[in-house]
């Protein structure tokens, strides 16, 4: 009899930023990647049919979200882009399983970080307050563990 395998859950994720943990978030999307696809045709070709073949690899940028907390890296991170001093770093996403052992990560290469969000404040509200901090990338990795 076949063992039944369950998915993961979607909110049991940790981030690191060049192997070391941060601070947790509660979403994380823009896994995404898109290949253009090049049409041609040769000129002595018999056929009528344009043949396809794969171009450059569009990612969408990352968005992270977390409450605000007392620590400040990615704004400082934000700030040294500012000032002139732009530095690529490997973003983690590891994902993980019910006994919260890492079971599939995702690498986000050449990341940096290119939007901040501050939170929404308002006196009448109680929730919590969210800052977002959005990363521009070179490549995006599967790896499982």
């Amino acid at each position: 009899m076949a063992l039944e395998t369950y998915p993961f859950k979607n909110f049991r994720f940790k981030v690191e930023i060049e192997g070391t943990q941060v601070a947790g978030f509660s979403e994380v999307s823009g896994f995404d990647a898109t290949f253009d696809v090049v049409e041609y045709r040769e000129g002595d070709a018999a056929d009528i049919t344009i043949r396809k073949q794969p171009g450059l690899i569009k990612y969408s940028n990352i968005v992270m979200k977390r409450g605000v907390i007392d620590k400040k890296e990615f704004f400082d991170w934000i700030q040294e882009i500012h000032d002139g001093k732009i530095e690529r770093k490997t973003v983690t996403v590891n994902l993980c399983n019910d006994v919260d052992e890492v079971a599939a990560s995702w690498q986000i290469l050449k990341a940096w970080p290119c939007k901040y969000t501050g939170p929404e404040l308002n006196g009448k509200g109680t929730d919590v307050a969210m800052e977002s901090i959005e990363f521009a990338h070179e490549g995006l990795v599967r790896t499982d563990v």
